[in-house]
């Protein structure tokens, strides 16, 4: 990959640009969070060719949204628990927004 090819991904959420440091100082949290969300399993950073933890901003973003549940007082594995849960609705409401959408332009109503 030349240094254009990875230029070009930097506006891409699931590009995993972000080391553990990095991401654990944006988030204002500590590294052992980032592992602790990670053995929860609510992510899975991609790793790097040396074996680093490597975290893309859309993973960041389900972080902080674990980090913010968590700094109320939700122990981590609900925190994880709901955040998943969070995200499976969020898709399921996009995709039933396509298929009404799709439906709807195959089969339009006549004004009365």
């Amino acid at each position: 990959m030349t240094a254009d090819d990875s230029f070009g991904r930097l506006d891409d959420d699931d590009y995993p640009a972000y080391t553990m440091g990095r991401a654990a100082e944006m988030l204002g949290t500590t590294q052992g969070f980032l592992r602790a969300i990670g053995e929860a399993r609510l992510i899975t950073p991609l790793r790097s060719e040396g074996g680093h933890r490597r975290y893309s901003r859309y993973q960041l973003r389900i972080a902080a949204r674990a980090r913010e549940l968590v700094d109320q007082g939700t122990p981590i594995e609900a925190a994880c628990r709901i955040v998943i849960l969070e995200d499976q609705l969020e898709e399921a409401q996009r995709i039933n927004a396509e298929h009404r959408n799709a439906a709807g332009s195959s089969n339009p109503t006549t004004a009365v």
